[in-house]
C-alpha cells in the first residue's frame, strides 16, 4: 500500500444515542494520512461527539472505528500515545508553572524529564513566551494559555491531532506561524482534524472538508469541489445552505430594532 494513501481513520456507520436522542445517525468516513479536515457543523451537530468518541473519552456508540488500523472498542490504549487534543474550553492545573505542567503532560506520554525539558524551552521560545517558563499558569494571560495548551498537544509528535477551536485567543502572528505549522506538519504526513466555526480559517487551511449536520455527513471533499457543486459560493454560504439556516440577515435586523427601542 501506498504510505501516501494509507488510511490512518476508519469509520463505518458509527451511531450514537444519548437517551432517546440520536446524536449520529451513521457516520461514515475514511481519513487518509497527512490529510487536514475541516470538520464542521452547527452546534449539536455531532462533532464533539464524533472527536470524543475518537479520543476513548466517550463510549456506547455502535459501529467500527479503527485508528492506525486497530479497533478502538479493544482494550489496548496503545493508540492514544499518538494523537493530541485541543479542547474548545480546557481546565489546565493553573497552580504549576508552565514547565511543571508540560512535564507532567510529556511525562505521561513517556518522554524522560531531560526530553520535555528541552522540546518544552525550545518550542516557547518559538511562540515567545519562553520567559514564563516558571512562571506559574494562572499569570498568563489567554493567548498565552492557548499557546501552552497547542505546544502540549505536540510536545510528544503525535500523528494525529485535533483541534476544537485552537485560535481562541492568539494574536495574529502566532496565528500566521500556527497555520504553516499546521501546513508542515500534514507534509510530513501527520492528520489533522481541524474544528471552527471561523469559516475563512477552515476554508483556507483544510485539504478536504466534511459537513455535519444533524448527526449525518452532508458535504465531503476539497473546497474546489463543494464550491462546483453549490455554484460557486463561499464556505459560510454552502454552510448555510447544507444546514437551512437562513435567517442571519432578518435576525440581525430585528436585533438592531431592538437596540434602537423599535
Amino acid at each position: 500500500m501506498d504510505i501516501k494513501r494509507e488510511p490512518i481513520l476508519s469509520i463505518k456507520d458509527l451511531k450514537m444515542n444519548y437517551g432517546s436522542k440520536e446524536v449520529l445517525k451513521g457516520i461514515n468516513l475514511e481519513v487518509i494520512r497527512g490529510e487536514i479536515i475541516g470538520y464542521i457543523g452547527p452546534n449539536g451537530a455531532g462533532k464533539s461527539t464524533t472527536v470524543k468518541i475518537l479520543l476513548g473519552i466517550v463510549g456506547g456508540y455502535k459501529g467500527d472505528i479503527r485508528i492506525f488500523g486497530e479497533n478502538i472498542d479493544g482494550k489496548s490504549m496503545e493508540y492514544k500515545k499518538r494523537i493530541g487534543y485541543v479542547p474548545e474550553t480546557s481546565e489546565i492545573y493553573d497552580n504549576l508553572t508552565a514547565g511543571e505542567y508540560l512535564s507532567f503532560i510529556g511525562e505521561i506520554y513517556g518522554l524522560t524529564e531531560e526530553e520535555v525539558d528541552d522540546k518544552a524551552q525550545r518550542l516557547m521560545a518559538l511562540f515567545e513566551i519562553k520567559d514564563a517558563y516558571h512562571n506559574r499558569i494562572t499569570s498568563f494571560s489567554k493567548g498565552m494559555k492557548q499557546k501552552l495548551l497547542i505546544i502540549a498537544s505536540l510536545l510528544h509528535n503525535p500523528d494525529i491531532l485535533f483541534l476544537d477551536e485552537p485560535l481562541n485567543g492568539l494574536d495574529a502572528n502566532s496565528v500566521m506561524i500556527f497555520k504553516e505549522i499546521l501546513a508542515e506538519l500534514a507534509a510530513r504526513g501527520k492528520t489533522i482534524f481541524y474544528s471552527s466555526h471561523i469559516m475563512e480559517v477552515v476554508e483556507k487551511i483544510s485539504s478536504r472538508i466534511i459537513l455535519l449536520n444533524n448527526g449525518e455527513n452532508v458535504a465531503d471533499g476539497t473546497f474546489g469541489e463543494l464550491k462546483e457543486k453549490n455554484f460557486d459560493a463561499s464556505l459560510e454560504e454552502i454552510f448555510n445552505q447544507l444546514t437551512g439556516f437562513n435567517q442571519h440577515k432578518i435576525i440581525a435586523e430585528e436585533f438592531v430594532r431592538v437596540l434602537q427601542g423599535v
